[in-house]
């Protein structure tokens, strides 16, 4: 069953996090994950507010977590440690 890969993100250093964003998107899609939402408008609702929320969806929560694991995500990710406080979670949907 496909997956949604959901982040919440504050941005703490622009410049570091851009090259995250360079390099994690190709990462996303090589492990066939594709952006239904990044960066757009929302409302807070509940919780701890984030101004950066992203949404991917994949084949599957497998998938989803490989890429997290991936060598070429961790090489992204390296650049968003120090560069953002964030929450990533990955779930099932029920297409």
């Amino acid at each position: 069953m496909p997956a949604l890969w959901i982040a919440h993100v504050t941005v703490t250093d622009a410049e570091a996090y851009g090259k995250y964003a360079e390099l994690a998107g190709p990462a996303i899609a090589k492990h066939g994950g594709h952006f239904i939402a990044r960066a757009g408008r929302y409302v807070q609702l509940e919780g701890k507010e984030r101004p950066r929320n992203v949404v991917a969806k994949f084949p599957s929560v497998e998938d989803a977590v490989a890429c997290y694991n991936s060598p070429e995500y961790q090489q992204a990710l390296d650049h968003a440690r120090g560069a953002s406080e964030r929450e990533l979670i990955v779930v099932e949907t029920n297409e």
